[in-house]
């Protein structure tokens, strides 16, 4: 099974649609959490697709079809869960053939680590994280605007706060190493145990878009 997670940057180029349609058919992930998502981009070979609920267009200049986060699946949504901002992070569980999985796909912090809703947004999503993640098999995915094993990009207040937050939970952040990237999978530790998984990334020279992507393929041990 691949969960995979990627920003795109809301699609600032319109040149960039078939390119990262492409990429995306052939990482061929299970699970998809896209970030900045705009629905100019089409995947017909999901089957399953939600997002949070539509921007406002000012102060930001979104368009009708953003999204701050769109999960993709190729396992059925079972239900649905309410996040503390129906913009900025949405929650599904699904039904994979290793049994139910709840993703909460999210931005952390709107245009970054330096804006002001950052720290609210963060203390709110460890919120959730705690309440939810009780709930069963989880997995917290997105921009979370953190490196974890450089200086590459993150506040001492946001690292510690979301180390500190898995570690209670029994989470084990699975991308943590990956140098120069903010944008991780995070898993139940008693689920992410049952599996061997590899790590890969791509679009590291940042030309379509500003973050690199992030896939986790998880083989039953």
């Amino acid at each position: 099974m691949k969960i995979a997670t990627w920003n795109i940057d809301r699609l600032q180029s319109k040149k960039n649609v078939i390119p990262i349609a492409e990429f995306i058919r052939k990482i061929d992930a299970d699970i998809l959490v896209l970030t900045e998502y705009n629905s100019i981009l089409e995947l017909p070979f999901y089957d399953y697709k939600i997002t949070t609920e539509q921007l406002p267009e000012s102060p930001y200049h979104y368009k009708e079809t953003e999204r701050r986060v769109a999960i993709f699946s190729k396992f059925p949504i079972k239900k649905r869960f309410k996040t503390y901002d129906s913009q900025t992070s949405c929650c599904v569980e699904v039904e994979t053939d290793f049994g139910n999985l709840i993703i909460y796909g999210t931005v952390v912090g709107i245009i970054g680590n330096t804006d002001p809703n950052f720290k609210t947004d963060l203390i709110k999503q460890t919120e959730d994280i705690i309440t939810i993640s009780k709930l069963g098999n989880f997995c917290y995915a997105g921009d979370l605007n953190i490196s974890f094993s450089d200086n590459y990009y993150f506040t001492k207040f946001g690292r510690e706060t979301l180390v500190e937050c898995f570690k209670t939970d029994q989470l084990i952040n699975v991308t943590e190493s990956l140098s120069e990237n903010i944008d991780h999978i995070v898993l139940t530790e008693g689920f992410a145990n049952r599996f061997t998984y590899e790590i890969s990334e791509w679009n590291g020279d940042k030309k379509l878009s500003d973050h690199k992507g992030v896939c986790l393929n998880l083989k039953i041990i």
